[in-house]
């Protein structure tokens, strides 16, 4: 059984003092050992700010059935169901990104915003009974995210108070191509320089309206799941630690990772209209290659995209407000790049199979390869295609399912949360035999990367027992040297990084995560703070589906259950025990040891009772993690002023598009700009495209900053006189996904920005407009 302690209070302020300064000091060193090395993968609001919040808030419009109902499939039990989508793109210049932990991948734009989408589903009975279900398009969950958003909810008053601790699932796409400096821990801070309140906000502030939304439509409903399998959409980019799984285990798979996408309906009962879709679908978030410097949700994103925008053209099966939700799955050891790794030394070979290394014997030129790898632009190419496979796959299920679906039966909505603490934790293995999971800790492989992004110097994957570089060792024992305990609980990681133990100027990594589940009827959901590896998340499903039978959860219905994250409170990696002794780069970033994965097992089917149809309590909630939020560091310099030329003022468009385009062309205009960390334009616009209308009069709107083909990327071109610049490109189309061509007709640029003012810090907005253009 899980060991519970005793909450911490959350940390507050803490006033200035002389181990405050020391502390400092011990960061800096760290941030620049750490970012030399590449080794890092990956405050209460204001009154003005609540204001702004208050009046995005107000735009949340409620659902309404238009149609009659209609006969259908077998619908299941009637259950609460509302869904909410809102915008969460935070700086898109700037800041460093999240994910690659590449110090030189800051962002220089905007190619598709980021995205909250949420789901709510509550019993009708007991309305009380209700889980939410998010997903960000985001590197992960985050506990000073999730802390936030509650926060927030509880502000919110009565009405709120129904969402919580328990029921609240924070997942993200793991899209690398997002805004960092949000997270709560200290490692992940240190490629981007420390904490952005404006980045963590923005995610804060649409993962709650996105809530609010899915609150405010809440109405009767139904569901039901369908499946399809998407063969070409990702493979396994650790191969050889998969196949220190048991063969007899393998042999029950077809394929080294999992190729079924898992689809819940939602359908209004009104009409039977569809409000909204959620998927499972395990592929990483690395379409897009590190050199790109352009926000984008990455495969996802794209999927998420494609199908709204389809259903905004199916009035007929979609309501409006459609949301769609691309979850991964059991992502940690899967790879869009489907074609292979190879060696982009000129050599075109294979990297090698166990340690991807190359000829000169390091990682730094084996690449994975999309599957459009050879356009050569940053993996944008080979991104919109495995985004596309995943939608197509979803579309075929959602049209099929009135006459091939599960409904979900059974009225029961139940979930549980609880905090648990990894350090040293003692339980028994299904044989008696009692083992312990350790203090967090990074492995020398850890450094190494992926095939999707490698790493830095003469690490390698594979690196386990005595490490290859001891040297690195002594490089990672001048922040800590791990104890003499926790090296032998780590075993046979050699540890790089004592980031468990390492806790100034504040935590480096959660050794406390979330243990999280929610149930709907037969469907059970997984909620994973670390990124589980194919093998790994089979195993917790099955386990959980065997209990969930063997206590009749379910009476007679079969159990489904999916596994959802990075979740919550991000922590790395979970791969088997025998991925675990290979230690490739999943292995070695297991924080918790080589029984993580048991370990995780365990505390979930410990507290499976709680999600019985009978059950009316929770379990104790466990020791509270730490929370950064107002002690985290911050070396991210400001918006000091914005200038423009006297004869170009702000707006000015400077380099003007051609008189006209055939479909299929890149159509570009340059503005005299101005930096978009000074509004964050969420819920609206910097770039958009508009058609001139049949009247020859009336401008429309067809194109923005949501849309995949249209970037916005900005410039600047005199630090001391603050001029900048931005460059709008419009990718025209000629043939149709779920998005639509762009058809035929006069169209014209237009630049949404906003100056600060050098001396007051005055916000002025402006805009600037191309002259007409055809395309033909």
């Amino acid at each position: 059984m899980p060991y519970y302690q005793q909450q911490h209070r959350r940390g507050g302020m803490a006033p200035p003092s002389p181990r405050r300064l020391i502390t400092i000091a011990v960061s800096v060193v760290s941030f620049f050992i750490l970012a030399a090395l590449g080794i890092a993968q990956f405050g209460p609001s204001s009154e003005l700010h609540s204001r702004k919040l208050a009046q995005r808030i107000e735009h949340a419009q409620r659902v309404k059935p238009q149609s009659e109902p209609r006969d259908d499939a077998p619908l299941g039990d009637k259950y609460l169901i509302g869904v909410g989508k809102a915008d969460v793109t935070g700086p898109v210049v700037e800041i460093g990104f999240g994910g690659y932990a590449d110090t030189s991948q800051v962002g220089s734009g905007l190619r598709q915003r980021l995205y909250s989408r949420a789901f709510i589903i509550g019993e009708t009975k007991n309305p009380k009974h209700r889980v939410v279900y998010i997903v960000l398009d985001t590197l992960s969950g985050d506990t000073a995210v999730r802390n936030g958003v509650l926060d927030a909810l509880k502000a919110m008053g009565d009405e709120y108070s129904v969402y919580g601790q328990s029921n609240i699932a924070l997942t993200g796409t793991h899209s690398h191509s997002g805004p960092g400096a949000w997270l709560n821990y200290l490692l992940p801070q240190i490629t981007t320089l420390g904490f952005s309140k404006q980045s963590y906000q923005a995610i804060v502030d649409g993962a709650v309206l996105s809530i609010k939304r899915a609150h405010e439509s809440l109405q009767e409903g139904y569901l039901d799941i369908g499946t399809t399998d998407i063969n070409d959409g990702t493979s396994n980019r650790s191969p050889s630690a998969y196949l220190a799984n048991p063969e007899s285990e393998r042999a029950k798979y077809p394929f080294n990772t999992d190729k079924t996408l898992t689809l819940l309906r939602f359908r209004r009962a009104s009409d039977l209209k569809s409000v909204g879709v959620l998927t499972w679908y395990p592929v990483h978030g690395t379409s897009v290659y590190q050199n790109n410097t352009l926000v984008n949700g990455d495969n996802k994103g794209v999927a998420a995209y494609l199908f709204e925008q389809y259903a905004k053209r199916d009035g007929n099966h979609a309501a409006d407000g459609f949301v769609a939700g691309f979850s991964q799955a059991n992502v940690g050891d899967t790879t869009p790049n489907t074609l292979g790794a190879f060696c982009d030394d000129g050599s075109g070979a294979a990297c090698d199979f166990e340690s991807s290394t190359c000829a000169d014997g390091k990682v730094q030129a084996c690449r994975g390869r999309g599957p459009l790898f050879t356009k050569l632009d940053k993996g944008i190419s080979s991104c919109y295609e495995i985004g596309r496979k995943q939608y197509a796959g979803a579309k075929n299920v959602w049209t099929s399912l009135d006459s091939s679906s599960t409904p979900v039966v059974g009225p029961t909505v139940r979930s549980f949360h609880y905090f648990h603490d990894m350090r040293y934790y003692k339980f028994n293995l299904d044989n008696g035999t009692e083992v312990q999971t350790c203090p967090a800790a990074l492995g020398h492989s850890f450094a190494a990367g992926t095939t999707d992004g490698p790493g830095a110097f003469d690490f390698t994957q594979g690196d386990s027992g005595a490490p290859n570089n001891p040297f690195w060792s002594v490089v990672g024992g001048l922040l800590r040297v791990p104890s003499a305990s926790q090296t032998a609980c780590q075993k046979p990681k050699p540890i790089l990084l004592d980031v468990g133990e390492m806790d100034l100027p504040y935590p480096w990594t959660p050794n406390i995560i979330d243990v999280q589940s929610l149930r709907v009827g037969q469907l059970f959901m997984i909620i994973s703070p670390s990124e589980a590896t194919t093998m790994s998340g089979r195993r917790w499903r099955n386990a959980v589906k065997e209990a969930a039978k063997k206590q009749k959860l379910t009476g007679d219905t079969d159990p489904v259950v999916v596994l959802g994250g990075p979740a919550n409170t991000y922590s790395h990696y979970v791969t088997t025990p025998e991925e675990y002794a290979i230690q490739r780069y999943e292995g070695a970033s297991t924080l918790f040891g080589q029984y993580e994965l048991p370990a995780y097992i365990n505390l979930t089917l410990s507290a499976l009772p709680y999600l019985s149809p009978s059950s009316t309590s929770s379990p104790p909630p466990g020791p509270s993690p730490p929370d950064n939020r107002e002690n985290s560091l911050s070396f991210i310099a400001g918006v000091v002023y914005d200038g423009a030329p006297p004869s170009k003022p702000f707006g000015t468009c400077i380099t003007q598009p051609s008189s006209s385009y055939t479909r299929g062309s890149v159509i570009s205009a340059v503005f005299q700009g101005a930096n978009p960390r000074n509004n964050l334009r969420l819920e609206g616009t910097y770039a958009a495209v508009e058609k001139l209308g049949s009247d020859g009069k009336t401008w429309t709107q067809v194109r923005s900053d949501e849309d995949w083909n249209l970037t916005y990327e900005w410039k600047r071109t005199n630090g001391l006189l603050g001029y900048s610049e931005v460059t709008m490109k419009w990718e025209t189309r000629t043939e149709s996904n779920g998005e639509g061509d762009d058809g035929v007709g006069t169209y014209r640029i237009r630049y949404y920005g906003d100056a600060k003012k050098a001396g007051t810090g005055q916000m002025t907005g402006f805009e600037g407009v191309s002259r007409d253009f055809k395309l033909t």
